[in-house]
């Protein structure tokens, strides 16, 4: 069975090209300066920057990165249906 993240990263994938999908995030400041980034519903998926801006477009990729891994794993049997969610 796939969990929740694994079927939002595929639906997210297969339609990323129309939709947007919005995550939360939080940011912390890091002690040594800058800020650090982390995305609870995605596990492991963390990044830093010396500003905010550069924070905010590191998230961007280690989201992107992460959905990318996470949607590369398992490849969609050929049976399943890809179906969109709005919530």
């Amino acid at each position: 069975m796939r969990s929740r993240t694994e079927i939002a990263a595929r639906i997210f994938l297969t339609t990323r090209a129309s939709l947007c999908m919005k995550i939360r995030a939080i940011v912390h400041p890091a002690e040594e300066g800058g800020y650090w980034a982390e995305v609870p519903a995605l596990p492991g998926c963390i990044t830093e920057g010396e500003t905010m801006e550069e924070v905010m477009a590191n998230l961007k990729d280690a989201i992107q990165g992460w959905l990318d891994v996470a949607n590369s794993r398992d490849a969609i049997e050929s049976t399943a249906q890809v179906i969109e969610i709005a919530v």
